[in-house]
């Protein structure tokens, strides 16, 4: 095999290749009969409403690190991908694309408008599963689900019958979120509260047979059409005399009570407030308790209705003009204020919302969400961040009957069906035949349709077969890790868990994950009106799907926004650019290298004849393993491909392939050269395999082409780390010699001097970094561009132009001769000891602290001790060096 890589990556090449090779080799699939520990996770089904955009990449991301890690730790993985009807928001942008071509659903009918509905799901979900794959998800695609398929549709119903025949699904007349738009009721958490600046308008109304009238504030004048009491908090002394009393409404003449009820806020307006129970939820309580009537003078369609007198007819917003102009004619407007407040919008369609009464389907939450609040206390499910759990709580602690039913045509329809004999209301699994009240068979089913959440709500195991006690769902449920963004911790998670425990005993996932959000790189919400958002396809064709995801993963800090910066993008294009270069090097240079295990490595480790940078790069990659196993564990992304990034840039390529260039590409020792090719190919090997969870295509591509054991780099194992190689002394010792090397190679650019011109130095140092630059002269020879290396007594600058320099190993002293730039040199040098200077200053400070050396452990104080004295050394050493050239 041709053991070569190309000049450049193309990535659009590579991952086309290498995704079709994995599907058709099967490696995504879960397998049942495997012996393997297990691991699953569901993928957030995406909505069929268009495309992904960057928060889904985002997701989708995350969740194939793990997928790919835990496939690679020996586990067997289930990723289950799906997508979700997406009722109202599917429904709406079909709606969209009729209305662009002069029509309505209603010219349609359902039956054709779901068939169009259909057509544009097959369309919509065609381009989302490009997406994924584009993205390298590996998700076991034979088991893809859809939320309206029919085993999916069936424990819908199941479920449904079921929390109805235990009573926790009923039907009643109660006040719900209208959308005039959508046509639909929506629940609480489908409302985005917004602040607007309008009015209060402080009304009067008379008290019957009385010169008295009470003043009433309201933002929405033309409700009072609709009311039906005035109420006072009963410990309001002001208002205790109109207790019992009957006020005169308004432009309506109809005699309303004064009623007492402790919802009044005493401190809102006058303290006396109008009570519309068809158009506030607050007030429809109200009316509840004091058994008011209930009129709706506002219908669905946001006009007022023939409740409303001499204004049906008029649109909500007319209507309140002409209300007030009305009030003002007779006077009964007592004073009108400027006045800011939250207005409720339909989360889909940006419509104001109007609270109606209409009669819905709700399903009894509290006693599905008491297990589901003991599951998380008792960390039967854990969040991660965990500050997250507190929102959970906060919301279930305090949550409200779900309204259930939407007025739409897509999505689930209620398993109910009413007679039109005798109008019983059957709720049954299957279409019933004929009614079992009356035995008549013109039967109609309910016309309204599930909330979307509904069924998204068992989508965990649902998707696995239930209601059948399916071998998938005896495997793979409860899953092991739900990664979702907090925004949907309500509409989802809760849900999940709360069906979970219901239908199947157990939570539906071990830890839940929270995402941020994807905003842009000023932090803004990626918005369609504010020309932000980022397509994730056209990034990956301008960056490759690596650099993407690597970006995504870097950024993941949990529980935090992500301001996602395309400069970014372009520093880890440079990194997948960097492995490949590191890789085609090693290619091009490993002879008749093979396959080198991690038992050749220890072989050589235990014979003693590893030289220092081979020590040092092996010993450091086994911490590097054991931090990204670590941090992928606690699922701390950001830190594992920060931890990845920085090893294989800056120490294997920056550092160690330098350091062994000579060895592998040279001829002078064989053994020597076999050795360094041995770690050099063991440790690009590891790295590969580390990288591929965040990088699969560009790792697979080089790995491929490397001496290798095994069919895939995804299905290789993980590596895992070996303390007994960790040689702290050699670490120390490169760290020196890096320093060192840094530190000539900032005076030669300091001064201009040409980087391949080869220099002497001279160095005054200690026995012990004498010993250590004599071991290592070559090394340093090599790499600080030298052609020979000095111990003298003591650095004076005589006889030569010399740049000056100090390092823990060594002072020195470039030998530049004519290449010297004086004055550049007194300014490098001034800037070193501002510098020490600083450093000084801050360290005195910290051991002239008396709290810090009391509470400090020895070591630390020990170590800003020895720090400091350094400095003050290095700080002498300059400042002679300054002086002379000074005085030159």
């Amino acid at each position: 095999m041709e053991r070569q890589l190309a000049k450049a990556y193309e990535p659009a090449e590579v991952e086309s290749k290498w995704y079709r090779f994995w599907e058709e080799h099967g490696y995504f699939r879960a397998d049942l009969g495997s012996a393997k520990p297990r691991y699953s996770i569901v993928l957030p089904p995406p909505n069929v409403t268009g495309s992904l955009h960057m928060g889904h990449a985002l997701n989708i991301t995350l969740h194939d690190v793990l997928v790919r890690w835990k496939r690679m730790k020996g586990f067997d993985v289930l990723w289950l991908p799906g997508t979700d009807h997406a009722g109202i928001a599917t429904q709406n942008v079909v709606e969209r694309r009729l209305a662009g071509q002069g029509l309505h659903r209603t010219d349609l009918g359902r039956e054709k408008f779901e068939a169009v509905v259909w057509d544009w799901k097959e369309q919509a979900e065609n381009n989302i599963l490009t997406q994924i794959r584009r993205l390298g998800c590996s998700c076991d695609w034979s088991r893809k689900r859809f939320t309206l398929d029919e085993g999916l549709s069936r424990a819908v119903r199941e479920v449904f019958v079921r929390l109805y025949e235990d009573g926790l699904i009923y039907r009643g007349e109660y006040l719900v979120n209208w959308c005039p738009r959508c046509s639909t009721a929506i629940s609480d958490l489908e409302v985005n509260y917004e602040p607007a600046q309008g009015h209060l308008w402080y009304l009067r109304y008379p008290v019957k047979d009385s010169d008295e009238s009470v003043v009433v504030a309201t933002t929405r004048p033309e409700t009072m059409l609709g009311d039906t009491a005035v109420a006072v908090h009963p410990d309001d002394e002001r208002y205790q005399h109109l207790i019992g009393k009957t006020v005169v409404l308004p432009l309506m003449n109809r005699e309303i009570p004064v009623i007492a009820d402790a919802f009044v806020e005493r401190e809102f307006g006058t303290g006396v407030v109008k009570v519309t129970p068809g158009h506030d939820p607050n007030d429809f309580e109200a009316g509840l308790r004091h058994s008011l009537p209930i009129l709706k003078v506002i219908g669905e369609d946001a006009r007022m209705t023939a409740h409303a007198g001499q204004y049906a007819g008029l649109e909500r917003r007319e209507a309140r003009k002409r209300v007030v102009a009305d009030l003002e004619q007779q006077g009964l407007v007592a004073k009108r204020e400027n006045y800011s407040h939250n207005v409720g919008h339909c989360q889909r369609c940006d419509t104001v919302i109007e609270p109606l009464v209409s009669r819905q389907w709700f399903v009894k939450v509290k006693p599905l969400a008491e297990p589901a609040i003991k599951a998380v206390e008792r960390q039967g499910t854990s969040f991660v961040p965990d500050n997250y759990a507190r929102v959970y709580f906060e919301w279930m602690n305090n949550i409200h009957d779900w309204c259930i039913s939407r007025q739409l045509w897509w999505g689930h329809r209620i398993p109910a069906w009413y007679c039109n004999a005798c109008a019983e209301m059957i709720v049954a699994r299957q279409a019933p035949v004929s009614c079992p009240k009356c035995g008549k068979t013109e039967l109609r089913q309910e016309s309204d349709v599930l909330d979307t959440w509904f069924s998204s709500a068992l989508w965990p195991f649902s998707t696995l077969g239930w209601p059948e006690q399916t071998a998938e769902l005896k495997t793979y449920y409860p899953t092991s890790v739900l990664v979702t963004g907090f925004d949907i911790i309500f509409f989802w998670v809760a849900r999940m868990m709360m069906m979970g425990l219901r239908f199947m005993g157990d939570v539906p996932f071990k830890t839940v994950y929270i995402n941020g959000l994807v905003r842009d790189e000023h932090g803004q919400k990626m918005s369609k009106s504010r020309g932000n958002i980022i397509d994730p396809l056209q990034i990956i064709d301008q960056y490759g799907t690596d650099a993407v995801r690597f970006t995504l993963a870097v950024m993941a800090v949990p529980g935090t926004d992500i301001p996602f910066s395309i400069s970014r993008m372009a520093g880890y294009r440079a990194f997948c650019n960097k492995i490949w270069n590191a890789g085609r090097f090693l290619l091009l240079n490993l002879g008749e290298t093979g396959p080198v295990s991690v038992e050749q490595v220890n072989q050589l480790w235990e014979s003693g004849k590893l030289e220092l940078e081979h020590r040092w790069i092996l010993g450091r990659l086994q911490q590097v393993i054991a931090a990204c196993n670590e941090n992928l564990e606690k699922y701390r992304f950001h830190e594992a491909s920060n931890e990845l990034y920085h090893f294989f840039w800056h120490e294997f390529c920056d550092w160690y392939i330098e350091l062994v260039k000579p060895a592998i590409t040279g001829n002078r020792d064989e053994e020597a050269q076999a050795r360094a090719r041995a770690v050099a190919l063991y440790t690009l090997d590891a790295s590969l395999k580390l990288l591929h969870p965040f990088i699969p295509y560009i790792t697979e591509e080089i790995w491929q082409l490397c001496p290798h054991d095994g069919p895939s780099l995804m299905v290789s194992a993980f590596p895992e780390g070996r303390a007994d190689w960790i040689d702290t002394d050699s670490f120390r010792e490169i760290e020196q010699l890096q320093e060192l090397i840094t530190a000539v190679r900032t005076a030669r650019a300091e001064n201009n001097i040409d980087p391949r011109r080869r220099l002497a130095l001279r160095l005054v140092s200690s026995a012990e970094g004498t010993r250590t630059i004599e071991n290592q002269r070559a090394m340093l020879l090599n790499l600080a561009q030298l052609k020979d290396i000095e111990f003298v007594p003591q650095l004076d600058g005589k006889g030569a132009k010399t740049a000056h320099g100090v390092a823990k190993l060594a002072e020195f002293a470039l030998v530049v001769e004519d290449a010297l730039d004086i004055q550049a040199e007194k300014q490098r040098l001034g800037k070193q000891i501002a510098r020490l200077r600083d450093d000084i200053e801050k360290l005195s400070a910290k051991l002239g602290n008396a709290d810090f050396v009391q509470r400090a452990p020895a070591p630390v104080i020990e170590n800003n001790r020895n720090r400091l004295a350094e400095a003050e050394q290095q700080l002498r050493v300059l400042q002679e060096k300054l002086d002379e050239l000074s005085q030159s």
